[in-house]
């Protein structure tokens, strides 16, 4: 464990994204009862979409680390064929696999995203997905904004909200038409509830990896909890301009809190980091897309 430490605490902040979902077939995506009514919306449909064709022909996904497959294969290291968006593998049956096939997905698919990446770096990898000319592009990304080694590192949400916006308007100068679906971002508290009854993962944990949440996973204190809840609260305002922005957009469609709801559980974490999703894990994620891109637009 001495050995990986400082690699750990340099990607203590690489997709968290990751633990927003999983389990490898079927879905059902919970819906909280204590989830903030700026991430639920009124139900948890995605956004309506007058123009949404549900079958997309092309894929194209930008991200971070959840959508490269950090730790889902082995020890800090990318494992794109069971990327939730475009991978191959067979366990997973990713979002691009299901919507076209294996044989088409392998063609026309592509995974712009890039483990450690914030929302400030999307608009790079939107112009990159753009020049695919791809019919859908996927969106996960805004977990690292909130999962710093400090609340006070946190983007602020001014920022957050420029940097998507900038990010639409990057894909649309090279794909105008191209759908959007909009990710949104997970409840790293309940990563926190969830993983805390782990001793490993506890360890884990205290090599450096999202400090903002995780650090002191056993501390109930006054300051402690004000600093989880603050981490939330940053999450659920990154949500509402995810959902805001994407609902500007004709051809975009927010996930209507899917992933901040789902109620994913610690056998769905990678056994490495007990942060990133399993093959498992990836699966769920795929299988809540799926879901929500071919459902009928409202």
């Amino acid at each position: 464990m001495r050995t990986t430490a400082a690699a750990l605490t340099a990607l203590s902040c690489v997709g968290v994204a990751a633990l927003a979902g999983c389990s490898s077939d079927g879905a059902e995506g919970g819906v909280s009862r204590n989830a903030p009514a700026a991430t639920r919306g009124a139900s948890p449909s995605p956004s309506p979409t007058p123009d949404w064709n549900p079958r997309p022909g092309s894929v194209a996904a930008v991200g971070d680390s959840i959508t490269r497959g950090f730790d889902a294969c082995s020890v800090l290291a990318d494992c794109p064929e069971v990327s939730w968006a475009t991978g191959s593998d067979d366990a997973v049956r990713s979002l691009a696999v299901r919507l076209l096939g294996p044989s088409k997905a392998a063609d026309r698919s592509w995974n712009h995203a890039v483990s450690g990446s914030r929302m400030v770096q999307l608009p790079e990898q939107m112009a990159l997905a753009a020049k695919e000319r791809p019919e859908l592009v996927t969106v996960m990304t805004g977990a690292n904004d909130a999962c710093r080694d400090s609340v006070r590192l946190m983007t602020p949400v001014a920022d957050f909200r420029a940097s998507f916006e900038a990010s639409m308007r990057q894909l649309r100068a090279g794909a105008p038409k191209a759908q959007v679906y909009v990710s949104s971002v997970p409840d790293l508290k309940r990563l926190w509830s969830t993983g805390r009854v782990n001793e490993l993962g506890k360890k884990i944990w205290q090599l450096g990896i999202c400090q903002s949440m995780l650090a002191d996973a056993d501390d109930l204190g006054p300051a402690a909890v004000a600093r989880r809840d603050a981490v939330r609260e940053r999450v659920v305002a990154y949500n509402g301009v995810l959902r805001d922005v994407c609902a500007k957009d004709r051809y975009c469609r927010y996930d209507g809190g899917a992933v901040f709801d789902f109620r994913f559980t610690g056998t769905q974490l990678s056994k490495w980091d007990w942060f990133h999703p399993s093959r498992d894990g990836q699966a769920r994620l795929a299988e809540i897309a799926y879901r929500n891109i071919t459902a009928a637009g409202g």
